[in-house]
């Protein structure tokens, strides 16, 4: 079946010595892993490497077989260009680092249109905005809305955070929870938005404890998931 449909590219893999295998998250149906053969050598195709560059967003034409084996690209452009992410080092590092995320996490092939929206909206943020340095903390609180795991708010005046439970508690869990400052930083990000994002000031100390608290939580609440890569690259440029 093919389709035309926005994505935004999550990660390319190397296959052989000529092509390439890209996951992408498509705004009509959901992830989809595509097969482009013969990409890495070809001088004058209509398929570039430069495109796939992980969080890039494009307008495929695609050939979707929906068997569970690799897709194909027949048609692509770039939209919403980026200015910035691909030259600057620390936006570069969380793109890096965000797509690891999302590769991670985004596993299922069915339509969310309001995940696609949050995807697109987020990126070019990060695109358009200097100070930045807390963007994937929101990022990764806010992603947690679309996999089902969004903390409940209902008891947020309580002392503890359960992480296994995504819930405020008056006493402290057995394992795997926030409190104290770290808890006071926490809950400065739940109801934020991204234009708020600026007035929010942490120290280098809290945001490491808060980005190793919401890895840890992803880590309780999604099947197969791994700590990105990129992970020390980022904790070394926010040091």
């Amino acid at each position: 079946m093919v389709v035309s449909t926005k994505a935004v590219v999550l990660s390319a893999l190397k296959y052989g010595d000529t092509s390439l295998i890209v996951k992408c998250y498509t705004e009509n149906e959901g992830a989809k892993s595509y097969m482009l053969r013969g990409v890495l050598s070809s001088k004058k195709g209509k398929l570039k490497t430069s495109y796939f560059q992980p969080t890039t967003q494009l307008k495929i034409i695609a050939n979707h077989n929906n068997k569970g084996t690799l897709n194909s690209i027949k048609e692509v452009e770039i939209i919403n260009h980026y200015h910035t992410i691909f030259i600057d080092i620390t936006k570069q590092s969380i793109a890096l680092f965000i797509s690891e995320i999302l590769n991670y996490s985004l596993q299922e092939e069915e339509k969310n249109e309001g995940l696609y929206e949050f995807l697109e909206t987020a990126f070019i943020w990060l695109d358009t905005h200097n100070k930045i340095s807390n963007f994937h903390l929101l990022f990764l609180l806010n992603l947690t809305k679309y996999l089902g795991f969004y903390p409940e708010t209902t008891n947020f005046h309580y002392n503890y955070f359960d992480l296994d439970e995504g819930s405020f508690k008056t006493f402290a869990p057995k394992y795997n929870f926030i409190t104290g400052d770290n808890l006071i930083s926490f809950k400065k990000l739940l109801g934020t938005n991204f234009e708020a994002l600026n007035s929010i000031e942490f120290s280098a100390k809290i945001r490491q404890q808060i980005l190793k608290d919401l890895i840890r939580y992803f880590e309780l609440h999604l099947t197969g998931f791994r700590k990105p890569k990129s992970l020390d690259v980022l904790t070394e440029i926010f040091r």
